[in-house]
């Protein structure tokens, strides 16, 4: 029997440097569409049991979707996830060539799961959202600075601040458009802003980095979020529960909703109200919110129902 290959490959701006286990092979092609075509020919001959690469802020993504569009078992996956293993390993050094051999072995030892990889709908919506993000970022560093800035620049300061909510907005705009333009992203948005604490900016961030919810249980949606509260015992030590890992802006935006919700929706509001009423700090109050505004959402996603607060999620 021949065996099993798997693939490591480290992605850079310019290169694409690739390994393979058991062989050892390894060589490097450019990152642009000859290089990432010639490189999906030699895996489909190859025949790999799993590539694995790490996220690498959208430097990935072409060679994801070429990969994932001829059907090559293919997967991002956390950087800290790899490092770590390379430390457990004993490889401490750090170069491309490094990189790719290791990803090529935690391939081999781990097997990370293949997920289906977004449509490009689904990639331009995040890209939008992320967008988003950084003209909110960009435009509270700036109102900061003009809190201080001395009046040679102020008035230009104030001037970028003013294109940045002009732009702001019509990426708001753009993000509508792009929902509304789509019957299955209307229909889920309506049942995700049936609950109160949901608004147009939290359901886009669900719809474009969290295509799984309404399609795992509870508890693997709660997990991939980063929400599931992990033990930390030892012996007879028994730590306190924490929630780590995971995609860090569906929290962010969870997280506004749970505050927004735990004023204003009755579920929420009851759960906070309890948790602190036992003696929970405000802030495991508001998580605990978090994780079951998630179990909400993706119960009624999976059901296709709306909100019924008298009804128990």
């Amino acid at each position: 029997m021949a065996a099993e290959v798997f693939v490591g490959i480290d992605v850079a701006r310019d290169s694409l440097e690739i390994a393979t286990r058991p062989a050892g092979e390894g060589w490097q092609v450019s990152s642009d569409v000859t290089g990432i075509t010639a490189l999906v020919a030699r895996l489909r001959a190859i025949k790999p049991v799993l590539i694995v690469l790490e996220a690498t802020g959208g430097l990935e993504l072409p060679l994801l979707a070429a990969c994932g569009s001829v059907g090559l078992p293919i997967v991002a996956v956390n950087p800290r996830q790899v490092r770590d293993f390379a430390k457990a390993v004993g490889k401490l050094a750090k170069t491309d060539a490094l990189d790719a051999q290791v990803l090529a072995h935690f391939a081999e030892a781990v097997r990370p799961a293949v997920r289906p990889l977004p449509d490009a709908a689904t990639r331009e919506l995040s890209a939008l959202v992320a967008r988003r993000r950084q003209l909110v970022d960009m435009l509270t560093a700036e109102e900061n600075r003009r809190k201080t800035a001395p009046s040679a620049i102020r008035a230009d300061i104030q001037e970028h601040i003013a294109w940045l909510r002009k732009r702001l907005k019509g990426v708001d705009r753009e993000l509508g458009q792009a929902i509304r333009g789509s019957s299955l992203w209307r229909e889920q948005e309506n049942v995700l802003r049936s609950v109160p604490g949901i608004g147009p900016v939290v359901s886009a961030v669900l719809l474009a980095d969290l295509p799984e919810l309404g399609t795992l249980d509870r508890k693997p949606i709660a997990a991939l979020v980063g929400l599931a509260p992990l033990n930390r015992d030892s012996g007879t030590l028994r730590g306190k529960r924490t929630i780590w890992g995971g995609r860090g802006t569906v929290r962010a935006a969870l997280y506004m909703g749970a505050l927004v919700g735990s004023r204003c929706n009755p579920v929420l509001r009851a759960v906070y109200a309890r948790l602190v009423a036992a003696g929970k700090t405000k802030k495991l109050a508001l998580t605990a919110c978090m994780h079951k505004l998630l179990t909400i959402l993706n119960a009624m996603l999976k059901h296709r129902t709306m909100w019924a607060p008298a009804t128990p999620a």
